[in-house]
């Protein structure tokens, strides 16, 4: 099997790195905590957007902040204007699942539909994006990581709407944990892309 370029795929799951640096070791610490942060305020977003909390705006602005955190990781290994396309990307992604929530906490069942049309045709752009920089990242298996994202997400509004709190709460401890397994695939693509920046 072969990605973008004609390379052959890496298969993260079953070919781990079998020692780590330091320098592996932080890179997994900073793209862990970068996607921990990605579900931790989206969970925030949701719940002041559903509540119609004061903090909205702010929170809404911190979390639109993980979009640009991920380029600032992302542009010593790739370069700027890489990097600057992913947080857009990404920047995308948060912004539409906002307009999501807005739609179905109005009832807007049009513009929800769109909205979430949207939300997976950006998820495909991501996945494509990530496959072309990254010989080791395949596009099928982070269109998959992300239609399970967006899966999970959608179900955690949902359950957040439908005032059920223990569905809800067990919702976000899949999402932090699918999360993680998307750092790790990041990780580990960028390890095997780049092993001399990694070995110390």
């Amino acid at each position: 099997m072969y990605g973008y370029y004609g390379y052959p795929l890496y298969d993260w799951r079953l070919n781990p790195p079998m020692t780590w640096s330091p320098s592996k070791v932080m890179l997994d610490r900073q793209l862990r905590a970068l996607w921990e942060q990605h579900v931790y305020w989206t969970r925030l977003t949701v719940n002041s957007i559903i509540e119609r909390l004061p903090d909205e705006s702010v929170t809404t602005a911190r979390l639109l902040r993980n979009a640009a955190d991920f380029g600032a990781a992302l542009e010593p290994i790739y370069g700027p204007a890489i990097a600057a396309a992913f947080a857009e990307l990404l920047r995308g992604h948060l912004t539409i699942a906002a307009e999501l929530v807005k739609a179905l906490l109005a009832g807007n069942t049009a513009a929800a539909e769109d909205a979430q049309k949207r939300w997976y045709e950006n998820a495909d752009d991501i996945a494509l994006f990530l496959s072309r920089i990254n010989p080791y990242w395949s596009q099928a298996e982070w269109q998959k990581m992300m239609h399970e994202h967006l899966r999970l997400l959608t179900s955690e509004v949902s359950t957040k709407l439908m005032k059920n709190y223990e569905e809800n709460v067990a919702l976000g401890d899949q999402i932090e944990a699918q999360a993680l397994e998307m750092a790790d695939m990041m990780t580990t693509g960028i390890i095997q892309q780049f092993p001399a920046r990694f070995n110390l």
